[in-house]
Parts: C-alpha cells; structure tokens; sequence
C-alpha cells in the first residue's frame, strides 16, 4: 500500500506541474495548490537581514494566489521565492500582483537570471510610493538601474512585464513600457521567482515566463 501511494503522489505532482507547460512558455495561475503550502518545486530565501519569509498559496476571493505572509520590518530584508525547474536568459516574465498590506513596504515583482539569494535582477512597483523600480543585486548589495513614477493604490491588481534580451531590458506597468535599460552584469541563464521588501504582505497571479530566444 505504501508503495501504492507514493507512486499516485508523484502522478500527481507530475500532473501539477505539466498542466502549465505550453510552447509558449510556463504559466501559473497556483489553482491546483492546496492553501497553506509553498507551490511544488519552488524555494524560499531572503536577502539581507532577519529570519526565512514565508511564501504560501491563500485563498483571495475563491481565487487562489501565491503570497508573501512574512511581517518582519526590517529595512535590509528582501523576500524571494524562486522555481527550481526554470532558467533562462533571454526572456519574457508577466504577472499581476496586489499590495495587500505593510508599513514599511508593500511592494513586488519578478527576479529574474537568478544565481542565487545575493545575485539576480528585480523589478518591483510599490502602492506606498507611487513608484516602479529596476534593480540588481549583486553580493546582496541592491544597486537601482532605472526609476518610474506610477499611481497606486493598496488593494488593488496591477500587471508588470519584463523582457530581457542579450543586455537589453524592457519593463511594463500595465501594459505600457515604462523603463529602458542596458546591464552586462548577469550574462548568463538564471531562475525566475518572486520578491518583496521587508513587511510587505503581496499577493502574486497569473505568471507567466516565455524564452524569447
């Protein structure tokens, strides 16, 4: 019987995760997930200061998302989750996502050429600033690349599209290109993932990553 059940778990798992795999790309829109777990084959870590964050699917109007739950208000505190499965270079990363709370910061986006919790690039808009922002971090360090002002409101869905070839970065806020720029630093194929700030709880749906090359 024991033998029984593993083998139907990981029929199951694998039925989960092939569900979202299209030519185009990987889509997730985490419906399959049972709530209060972190979405199979994805890994939490943080940059910066304080304890892990907690990454988890809730239940948002009968429609389930992935969240940041993590309050920990520290300054210095970045919150990632990333996928084990994907990596690429050349690609384009599309999702919605809602500040639902947070007093430091409510905040988020995708990383994206991802080495590990110290190295990768960010894009991120934040209702309490009114703001969209392109970051990288290298050796944990945050260092901004292009800023864009954008009017917010906490509680509400905003979409966010990156695209990346070669050096070349583009980033969208609700379908219009709003930043523009060059970087050499992550040159290579990295994971694609989540990020907040500090104590910003934010709910994350519909992503979507394409290889563009």
């Amino acid at each position: 019987m024991k033998t029984i059940s593993i083998i139907i778990a990981v029929f199951l798992l694998s039925f989960v995760q092939k569900e979202y795999h299209s030519q185009q790309g990987v889509s997730f829109n985490f419906e399959k997930y049972q709530e209060g777990t972190i979405p199979i084959a994805w890994t939490e870590a943080v940059t910066g200061d304080g304890g892990m964050c907690s990454w988890k699917i809730v239940d948002d109007k009968n429609s389930k998302v992935l969240s940041q739950l993590s309050t920990q208000r520290l300054e210095y505190r970045f919150n990632v989750i990333t996928n084990n499965d994907l990596s690429y270079k050349d690609v384009a990363i599309s999702l919605k996502f809602k500040g639902v709370k947070g007093i430091s910061d409510q905040g988020g986006g995708p990383v994206w050429r991802y080495k590990d919790h110290d190295n990768y690039y960010v894009a991120r808009a934040n209702p309490l600033e009114n703001n969209y922002r392109l970051y990288k971090v290298v050796n944990g360090y945050r260092l901004e690349l292009k800023r864009a002002k954008v009017n917010m409101q906490t509680g509400k869905w905003y979409s966010l599209k990156i695209t990346m070839i070669g050096n070349k970065i583009q980033c969208f806020f609700n379908g219009k290109l709003l930043m523009e720029t060059t970087d050499n630093t992550f040159s290579e194929a990295g994971k694609i993932g989540l990020w907040t700030k500090s104590d910003a709880v934010t709910y994350f749906d519909d992503l979507k990553i394409s290889p563009l090359k």
